[in-house]
């Protein structure tokens, strides 16, 4: 509220100023050997005496007509007469206050001789009507011009909005997914007794710690990211043990680079769920990750069952990573190569190259 109010004196001081120099330029063309401070203050005066036939008219206009207007449920033709109305109440207040000001102070000029009696001639009807027309005009055309903007901005943070509450539903839709399948790991060691069922624990700990605390993140390092990666590949070594070969090469210049997190993860997830995870014999995955001057390089391939190929996205469930991949970034690449007995996913990212969510 205080900043519409300061908007609205600054507009008003504006046009007061302006309208007031003009003022003084037009009643010097008449006299032009009068004083100027006496014009000057001659000028201030005729300003603020028809004011407030300007206000009048304006707020008007601002607070009933346009609202109306807008509000489709009331009649639009009572607006309009209203509003005419209201405009030939406003033409008159400023005849009244011109003239009186012109009558009652002779000295404003000696060209100009007027009298009560002929205030309401044609030339000065007009005259007033585009006084109060101009000055009304200008304040719509800024109020409509603040109001466009105010949508578009408004428009531009639901949008927003909308992505972010979509984002986090496709983020939601993988968490729980890796949850169950790690569950699932844990279950088959703790039911052979294993050893090694407390350690994936710790590392499945240390996976849920991050996607509580990092995952809501809008990026971290990619060193982290690696890290996580390499407690899920852990994780999962123990439980495909010596029929699975996997290797896992890294090749980054920045290890502070920033990357959404958990964008990676799906991919390696789907590989091994897609490939030993549905083989009996020996399998392998390797996995590449390369960084160079922000472009990041994600190379997966897989074995599988060498069976009839399926449709790459519907098996493995990778359209909401690829969602994800366009919420966040602006320039990628997502090749998928689902051939009869190889899966290999080729992920280029440009991570500097951030969408605006």
């Amino acid at each position: 509220m205080n900043k519409r109010i300061l908007r609205h004196i600054v507009f008003w001081v504006t046009y007061f100023i302006i309208n007031t120099l003009f003022e003084f330029s037009w009643i010097q063309s008449f006299i032009p050997k009068s004083n100027h401070q006496d014009i000057l203050i001659q000028a201030v005066l005729t300003n603020l005496i028809i004011l407030p036939s300007k206000l009048l008219f304006t707020y008007f206009v601002f607070y009933f007509s346009i609202p109306k207007a807008f509000n489709k449920s009331l009649n639009s033709n009572a607006n309009i007469i209203i509003t005419i109305l209201v405009f030939v109440a406003s033409i008159f207040l400023h005849r009244v206050l011109a003239t009186f000001l012109l009558v009652e102070n002779p000295s404003y000029t000696n060209q100009v001789k007027l009298t009560y009696d002929n205030m309401f001639t044609i030339s000065q009807l007009f005259a007033s009507m585009l006084d109060l027309g101009f000055i009304c005009g200008v304040a719509i055309v800024i109020k409509l011009f603040r109001m466009q903007m105010n949508n578009l901005s408004r428009e531009k943070d639901l949008s927003k909005e909308k992505l972010e509450t979509e984002l986090k539903f496709l983020k939601n839709q993988i968490n729980p997914h890796f949850l169950f399948n790690t569950l699932n790991n844990i279950y088959a060691l703790a039911r052979k007794k294993s050893d090694l069922a407390p350690v994936i624990i710790m590392k499945l700990s240390k996976l849920l710690r991050f996607m509580l605390y990092e995952a809501e993140k809008s990026h971290v390092p990619i060193s982290e990211e690696i890290r996580v990666l390499e407690d899920y590949v852990e994780v999962e070594k123990v439980r495909f043990s010596k029929r699975l070969h996997i290797t896992f090469t890294q090749e980054i210049d920045n290890q502070n680079q920033a990357i959404t997190p958990l964008i990676l993860l799906p991919f390696i997830e789907n590989a091994f769920k897609h490939g030993p995870g549905e083989m009996l014999a020996d399998t392998f995955i390797d996995i590449n990750i390369m960084l160079d001057n922000g472009y990041l390089l994600f190379v997966v391939i897989n074995s599988k069952e060498a069976k009839e190929c399926e449709s790459s996205d519907r098996k493995i469930g990778l359209s909401n990573v690829r969602r994800q991949l366009e919420l966040m970034y602006t320039e990628f690449k997502l090749d998928i190569e689902n051939l009869s007995d190889t899966f290999k996913i080729n992920l280029s990212i440009n991570l500097n190259k951030n969408a605006a969510v």
